[in-house]
């Protein structure tokens, strides 16, 4: 890992969206100049769902080609399809029903009242990540989003839960969540670091002690947001909340 982490602090959550939204927008766009396509990968949450909504709203939102654009997701809830806890239900309504993403570009996890076992549902979206990559482990993410829970969880992977550390696998199934509901699915540490761009979102004061301690080196296994960065960029947006625990010299004055 060799790139920065840098950390943009916002005024309030709703800026925080606001920016890392036209962000989203201006480097899309950019990157749709360079190649033919573009992998992003979608959180769930407050500040996430925030951001697909704030993407939404903007005046800029249809200068994307989203017919090249292919969605992911980093975790979901096991729950029935259409569950509104469900990470993809929270994304179709904030953003995916009101753009021009080809349905077949958007991979979800499977749903609890679907045919595969949680475990089935794991292999199976592990196979969709080597499918879309020709062959590979899984497709280069361009951009990746994440939240980050108090207890410093990303994705589905928990403090002191197995799920992360393990590095032979792209997905897993987790059991005994210490956050409702007990049963998800995630992408794996090793397979979010592999992403280009990881942007993670962060409003609130009880974000800010996971945030001090993954920028002052705490242990992955402790706290699991220590362990993330990307392969080109690592950039924390936060509110002023969030940041109270932030060390000056980390703060970036602009992206």
């Amino acid at each position: 890992m060799t790139n920065a982490r840098r950390v943009l602090v916002h005024a309030d959550k709703q800026s925080l969206a606001g920016s890392l939204a036209a962000r989203f927008i201006t480097k899309v766009v950019d990157l749709l100049d360079a190649q033919h396509d573009v992998n992003v990968v979608l959180t769930g949450g407050s500040v996430g769902t925030a951001v697909l909504e704030a993407i939404n709203e903007s005046s800029a939102r249809d200068s994307i080609d989203w017919s090249r654009v292919n969605l992911w997701w980093g975790d979901e809830r096991w729950l029935p399809a259409g569950d509104p806890e469900r990470n993809e239900t929270q994304a179709r309504a904030a953003l995916i029903d009101h753009v021009g993403v080809i349905e077949s570009n958007v991979h979800p996890f499977a749903s609890s009242d679907g045919p595969l076992t949680l475990d089935g549902a794991a292999e199976e979206y592990a196979t969709e990540l080597s499918v879309a990559a020709d062959g590979g482990a899984h497709p280069r993410f361009d951009i990746t989003f994440l939240g980050v829970g108090p207890d410093g969880h990303v994705a589905s992977l928990f403090p002191d839960h197995p799920g992360i550390q393990v590095t032979d696998a792209t997905v897993v199934s987790v059991r005994n969540s210490p956050k409702p509901p007990p049963e998800r699915l995630s992408l794996t540490l090793p397979v979010l670091n592999r992403s280009d761009r990881i942007w993670l979102a962060l409003a609130g004061s009880d974000k800010a002690s996971a945030l001090g301690l993954a920028l002052a080196g705490a242990s992955t296994w402790e706290v699991p947001v220590a362990g993330i960065e990307g392969r080109l960029r690592t950039v924390f947006f936060v509110d002023r909340d969030a940041a109270a625990e932030v060390p000056g010299e980390l703060i970036a004055v602009e992206y």
